[in-house]
């Protein structure tokens, strides 16, 4: 099964690119998002299907399922997207294998159980996705794209240069597979595992869309077609934290958890901070959005530098962003299709021109900044707890303060979005039921883990914490 989820899509990309058929590519890919939740829920329920180089485990299953929704809901809103670009067969084509080889190359950062593996995947996926940035031909797009690729490949350089000087502390054994360096963490040079550390935390936080290695990412998510952006927002940003993840978790084993938790709290709280500084003043909605992603995975840092019940909340933090962000960014790209403008000034009234789109755009808000009931509420107050009970006061404080600075840059361009008098936009043509379909499906199992968390659900969390 999990040779389905690497290869096929490569061969089905192979496909699209040879026939170059617009109904085509609408169909491959809906059905392979489909057959990709279909599969992963199988594994799931039967994890022992697994190959020496990729395997199923109860941290890497919620990244996995995680991924499978988020692409479920993209792939139905790229039915009207689609139908509705004016872009030539060559152009969709090329869209939709890159697509396919972009959610492919993140299911085997997901699976992989070697670093130097997770590390090519990795790479993978900056390549694959660059096109599906540059999709609109742009200038501002190239400009995003090449960005996107000069300092995400600086990243993976770091990254690459950190798993090179843990080898060297590795002695003989030289293994690279994380069960390996699990097992041998105690006799890692100490030396060599703290340099090797911050090295591969920049690097994989560049991808993560970590403060101050971000640059790429406000462009890259404006510039972007807003499925793209759920899916940069929604997968890419955790297959990427899950390297960091796994290195995290030789630290702890290696008994330096204390240095790995302040580096993690450092550049979470730094991710924060610049979030906090340019969305209270922002101008560009998208962007907006890209900084609120920004804020969320530094979010997840701290949550995962406090440890403790922040090892739960982290988990729980990470999906719950995943089906909120994407339901936010696809619903900015129908505001997008409805006003022409990115600006946050020429979006008025939606709830009065858009009721639909106006209430999802409400809801993406109270669900991004953690109103009740949506799951973001618990997952922050966790991580406030864990600090209170560690002690931590001032972080916690501090933690607060900042999370009120972000709630209210959004809160006041989401607000004048939606209320006011309408701006004449051009008439929205074509936007059928499937261009609000997942973001009301991703909103509804937000509140269901809000309300009453299913059991098997809360389960799934506290075994992917386990791990951590």
């Amino acid at each position: 099964m999990i040779e389905t989820l690497l290869f096929l899509p490569i061969a089905l990309s192979i496909v699209v690119l040879v026939v170059r058929n617009k109904a085509l590519n609408i169909i491959v890919t809906v059905s392979y998002a489909a057959a990709f939740m279909a599969v992963s829920i199988l594994l799931y329920f039967n994890p022992a299907s697994f190959t020496p180089y990729f395997r199923i485990d109860d941290l890497n299953v919620l990244f996995l399922l995680v991924l499978a929704v988020v692409f479920l809901g993209v792939a139905v809103f790229l039915v009207d997207y689609l139908k509705n670009n004016e872009a030539p067969a060559k152009s969709q084509s090329l869209f939709t294998a890159n697509i396919l080889v972009f959610v492919a190359s993140m299911t085997g950062v997901i699976l992989s159980t070697h670093l130097a593996l997770l590390w090519v995947f990795v790479e993978a996926t900056t390549l694959s996705s660059s096109y599906l940035i540059y999709f609109s031909h742009s200038e501002a797009s190239l400009e995003a794209t090449w960005k996107y690729l000069f300092i995400c490949s600086i990243g993976i350089a770091l990254a690459f240069v950190g798993i090179i000087v843990l080898s060297m502390g590795l002695g003989d054994s030289g293994s690279l597979f994380f069960d390996d360096l699990y097992a041998g963490a105690r006799n890692i040079t100490p030396y060599w595992l703290k340099l090797s550390f911050p090295l591969m935390l920049v690097g994989f936080g560049t991808k993560v869309g970590f403060a101050p290695v971000h640059a790429w990412l406000p462009d890259a998510h404006s510039e972007s077609p807003s499925p793209v952006s759920a899916l940069l927002s929604g997968t890419l940003l955790n297959a990427a934290l899950l390297g960091i993840a796994r290195i995290n978790k030789l630290m702890s084993l290696a008994g330096m958890r204390w240095y790995a938790d302040n580096l993690l709290l450092v550049i979470g709280f730094i991710s924060i901070f610049v979030s906090a500084v340019y969305i209270i003043n922002i101008k560009n909605y998208k962007r907006m959005l890209a900084y609120s992603s920004i804020e969320n995975m530094g979010i997840i840092a701290i949550c995962l530098g406090v440890g403790g019940a922040g090892l739960f909340a982290a988990m729980l933090h990470l999906a719950a962003h995943s089906l909120t962000k994407a339901a936010f960014f696809l619903t900015s790209g129908n505001i997008l299709h409805r006003f022409k403008s990115k600006q946050i000034e020429d979006v008025r009234g939606l709830l009065r021109s858009e009721p639909a789109t106006g209430w999802l755009w409400m809801l993406c808000f109270a669900g991004i900044v953690g109103i009740p009931p949506f799951p973001i509420f618990l997952s922050e107050f966790l991580a406030a707890k864990s600090m209170f009970d560690a002690g931590m006061f001032v972080h916690m404080v501090l933690f607060l303060l900042l999370l009120t600075i972000n709630m209210a840059g959004i809160g006041k361009a989401v607000l004048r979005m939606s209320f006011g008098a309408s701006t004449d936009g051009p008439a929205a043509h074509g936007a059928g039921v499937l261009s609000y379909l997942p973001q009301f499906a991703f909103l509804a199992l937000l509140l269901s883990m809000g309300v009453s968390m299913p059991f098997f659900v809360q389960a799934l969390f506290q075994k992917a914490a386990a791990l951590l």
